[in-house]
């Protein structure tokens, strides 16, 4: 489903028809890009997709749909920034109505009875995607009827995902529960039907939406359960490095084939198990990463901690890509590529979305 070769790669990005995407991507089977987990990887950048489009000779109007949710990511980012591990808890808003920590286990165990969402899950397990819709159908389902925190499901459904952003996977499930939102998303199976082509009666969400807020937890949720999350990394190996050479460091939040590619260098992929112990990704997830960043020539492979590499070979000249994530790490730091010039927190996407537009000249 979703090909590791940087030549697709960037053949999917030709492939885009954002006017398509415009129309439909809200259905299941809409004309989505599928391009999330290269981004997510970065292996390509939103502000690559939306050059490649207008280099195509598309207007921004016609692609506006396509840009405004390509925003989005880079709105959670700059949220992610601004508010560093603030984004790990309830940011704008403690989560209503939360009865445990855990998640229904007919969630995970793919027994909802919803058939557009138990296939949802279905398929996420076999191939590390999950449509932005019924992801969101998941998270209400789990923390607005079910009574889950937010946590421990968007954990769970980070591990499986190809595309796992932190940000825009923890963001969002704070917005669907009403924690980064002025009120909580709900669907009900009449939604689901419209947008997955189903024909689903009689189920516990087969109600208006007036009914939602006093709704009892459906006896079908409450079970709960703690999901297993746990990586395996690849053994620690020697690797060779040239000490008078630069060093790269990449890791699974990037893995740009072209980032300082004419210069001699080592290049070095950084596995730490402290960071996969804290956000821990699956063996789908792992095998991934490990599949993108092939397409670096003579990029290696560390399993270990940075300080560890760094004070094992002697590194001096170290260079990496900010983030979050990197935030430990010692040496020359580069921006990441951006869609906008804009940066800091906006309390709303609208609000950041305005700038945007300023830009695009909309």
């Amino acid at each position: 489903m979703f090909d590791t070769n940087y030549t697709e790669i960037l053949n999917r990005v030709k492939q885009i028809d954002p006017v398509a995407y415009g129309r439909s991507r809200n259905f299941a089977d809409g004309a989505v890009t599928k391009l999330s987990p290269y981004i997510s990887r970065g292996v390509i950048s939103t502000r690559f997709v939306m050059n490649s489009l207008l280099n195509r000779g598309f207007e921004v109007t016609q692609m506006q749909k396509l840009i405004q949710e390509l925003a989005w990511r880079d709105y959670f980012q700059q949220v992610w920034k601004s508010k560093g591990d603030d984004i790990n808890q309830d940011l704008k808003n403690n989560q209503n109505g939360v009865k445990h920590h855990h998640m229904p286990f007919a969630v995970l165990n793919t027994q909802i009875g919803i058939q557009a969402i138990d296939q949802g899950i279905k398929d996420l397990y076999r191939n590390g995607y999950m449509h932005n819709h019924i992801r969101m159908y998941v998270a209400s389902i789990a923390c607005n009827l079910g009574g889950s925190h937010w946590e421990t499901p968007s954990k769970w459904l980070y591990y499986h995902l190809l595309d796992g952003d932190h940000a825009s996977n923890t963001l969002s499930w704070q917005w669907v529960a009403g924690a980064f939102s002025n009120k909580r998303y709900f669907a009900n199976q009449d939604n689901i039907n419209k947008y997955c082509h189903t024909h689903q009666k009689d189920t516990f969400l087969d109600v208006g939406y007036d009914q939602f807020n006093t709704m009892s937890t459906p006896p079908v949720l409450e079970k709960t359960c703690l999901p297993e999350l746990i990586t395996i990394l690849p053994p620690t190996k020697e690797i060779n490095v040239h000490k008078e050479k630069p060093t790269l460091i990449y890791n699974s939040y990037n893995l740009d084939p072209k980032w300082k590619k004419p210069e001699d260098a080592n290049r070095i992929l950084l596995l730490e198990p402290s960071h996969f112990n804290t956000y821990p990704v699956s063996d789908k997830t792992i095998s991934f990463v490990l599949a993108l960043a092939e397409n670096i020539p003579g990029i290696q492979v560390f399993t270990g901690e940075f300080n560890d590499l760094v004070n094992k070979y002697d590194l001096k000249k170290i260079y990496f890509k900010e983030h979050p994530f990197n935030v430990h790490y010692k040496g020359i730091q580069e921006s990441r590529d951006w869609m906008f010039n804009i940066e800091g927190y906006y309390p709303s996407f609208f609000k950041f979305w305005k700038k945007c537009e300023k830009e695009l000249g909309i």
